[in-house]
């Protein structure tokens, strides 16, 4: 089979339009002159297995991202005022079709992204997940009661739906991430317009196309309350600009942070950033090393080393230094590497030529610094399901381990890709501040078995980043707790705990139900003397309208009504 015509048979399964008349030509046909092919605004995809085209699709023009965003603002007053239940109902729904056409969607993640089989089909688990939370979130959009310091007066806080969110999203969870935006969003009452990364597009239609399934079966779903936007960084760009969007949830690049929050904060709005990782993981005396090293392998080699929290900088203790080091070359060493879709590959290919390129740099950076490199060379994997060769535009690398005698500016800025500096720590003291010396704060871990140094950890002097993980690796979040980072890492939550608050605008609101009007902090106020700040009472002895008591002096009157002969009733 070719990967152009997979490609075709599972955006077929998964309700892609495609062919003639359609924004995207996938399988044979895009390998033929067509409209797509010859329009400079048409993307080639491609595939990381084995590098070959896998069809055409037509980038949304300026004009057409203005449309989208229009008809998005339209939807908004109609899906806010949707019952927040009922706006669950949808996304109970969207996870159905979700396990329905989870093995497709999850061969087609693989497709696009290059990851292991097991981890596409996690992915798209990931997505159920953070439905089946949102689903339950729907009816728990919970406010609060404030005391308040005036007598006969009541505060609250209640929660409001925000507006039109956009969601620009990376090559390397090209579904779960937007899962985990989407999902909320919507149980929170905003339409979405998603942006996907022009290296996976074909996943974004894909869930765009069950969502829409869902939709209809759902009845009571406003048009244009979910919609796709294919392009590169000026359509990000222009959603950023855009005063009709009025939250941007952004995952990538710190450079593509910082233009994206400087173009939001130029008009004021509201940004959710989730940026670059470079994280590590301090492995103690104490550690259990059988337990350690399976944890750091995937940790590293997970997704190729693409994950924002792949770990990237390993703190050993000189005592146990040689040993953890001799049993992780040997399982580096042979780590099964090749198709992604074959049961025994734990690592994939690199995303494309670029990327490996960035890794071959920074390897030779890394020697020039003194550093000690094992592996990270590519190499030739078996042949997979694929009839093109995957060796030739397939970039395999056997993950890279490099040793380093200090941290240096290299080794504190991320390079996407499958390599471990390994540095020694004499102190736990030491440990700490190397973890924390690095300008982003995603992820970050410690194997110990030492309470206290666990305990230290996870205080305030301890890990400085927004996950920090005690005998466990720190990639594999499960979506309960709220996923993010500090410092470059752009300071965003997505996904669980009290997430969903990003997506919502909070009002604090004041009822007085006396009949004097008290200001807070004892202010005085002339017009608010003792003499009138009294309100004088209703005179009447009942809160009743005056039609009410007219019916009742006439009840008194004329005495019981009694029953109609004709009809029986009372």
């Amino acid at each position: 089979m070719e990967a152009a015509s997979l490609a075709l048979e599972l955006a077929t399964e998964l309700g892609v339009k495609t062919g003639p008349g359609t924004q995207l030509v996938l399988g044979p046909a895009s390998n033929e002159k067509n409209v797509l092919a010859g329009d400079t605004n048409s993307l080639a995809l491609h595939t990381p297995v084995n590098g070959s085209r896998l069809g055409f699709l037509a980038r949304t023009h300026s004009a057409e991202v203005d449309a989208v965003l229009d008809k998005a603002v339209s939807a908004f007053p109609v899906w806010r005022d949707t019952p927040p239940p009922q706006r669950g109902e949808l996304i109970r729904l969207f996870a159905i079709e979700l396990r329905a056409h989870k093995k497709s969607l999850g061969r087609l993640v693989t497709l696009e992204t290059g990851k292991i089989l097991s981890e596409g089909q996690g992915e798209v688990q990931e997505m159920i997940d953070i439905c089946d939370f949102a689903v339950g979130l729907s009816r728990r959009l919970y406010g609060r009661t404030i005391a308040s310091e005036r007598p006969d007066h009541k505060m609250t806080e209640t929660w409001h739906p925000l507006g039109v969110v956009a969601i620009i999203t990376a090559f390397n969870f090209p579904v779960a991430v937007w899962a985990w935006n989407a999902a909320i969003a919507l149980v929170c009452g905003d339409p979405i317009v998603w942006k996907p990364s022009e290296k996976t597009p074909l996943t974004a239609l894909a869930c765009q196309a069950l969502l829409e399934r869902a939709a209809s079966q759902h009845g009571e779903t406003p048009p244009g309350i979910s919609q796709v936007v294919i392009g590169e960084h000026e359509t990000a760009n222009q959603l950023a600009d855009d005063p009709r969007v009025t939250l941007v949830s952004a995952t990538g690049s710190v450079a593509m942070g910082r233009n994206i929050a400087g173009r939001v904060a130029g008009r004021l709005g509201r940004c959710l950033l989730e940026l670059g990782g470079n994280n590590a993981m301090i492995v103690a005396p104490s550690a259990c090393l059988d337990l350690a090293v399976p944890a750091i392998v995937f940790g590293a080699a997970g997704t190729a080393g693409q994950r924002c929290t792949t770990l990237r900088r390993l703190l050993v203790h000189e005592d146990i230094y040689k040993a953890l080091l001799s049993r992780l070359l040997h399982t580096f060493k042979n780590l099964p590497i090749g198709d992604p879709y074959k049961k025994d590959v734990l690592m994939g290919p690199l995303l494309d030529e670029e990327a490996f390129h960035r890794m071959s740099q920074a390897l030779e950076e890394a020697r020039n610094q003194g550093g000690k490199v094992h592996g990270g060379k590519r190499r030739e994997v078996p042949a997979g399901i694929f009839e093109e060769d995957l060796k030739t535009h397939g970039y395999y690398v056997t993950p890279a381990l490099v040793e380093m005698h200090e941290q240096t500016p290299l080794v504190a800025q991320e390079t996407f890709a499958p390599i471990l500096y390994v540095l020694k720590y004499r102190c736990f003291t030491e440990a700490i501040r190397l973890q924390n010396a690095v300008p982003q704060g995603l992820s970050s871990a410690i194997f110990t078995n030492d309470l206290c140094e666990a305990e230290v950890f996870l205080s305030a002097r301890g890990s400085d980043c927004g996950i920090a993980n005690v005998n466990t690796a720190p990639s594999g979040a499960e979506i309960g707790g709220a996923f993010g980072g500090e410092k470059d890492t752009g300071g965003g939550r997505e996904a669980g705990s009290d997430a969903w608050k990003t997506y919502m605008r909070r009002s604090t609101s004041t009822v007085n139900y006396s009949s004097r009007l008290p200001l807070a902090q004892d202010v005085s106020f002339p017009l608010l003397s003792p003499e009138t700040q009294q309100i004088p009472k209703t005179p009447t002895k009942t809160n009743k309208s005056p039609q009410i008591l007219r019916r009742r002096r006439s009840s008194k009157r004329t005495g019981p009504a009694t029953k109609s002969k004709d009809t029986g009733s009372d």
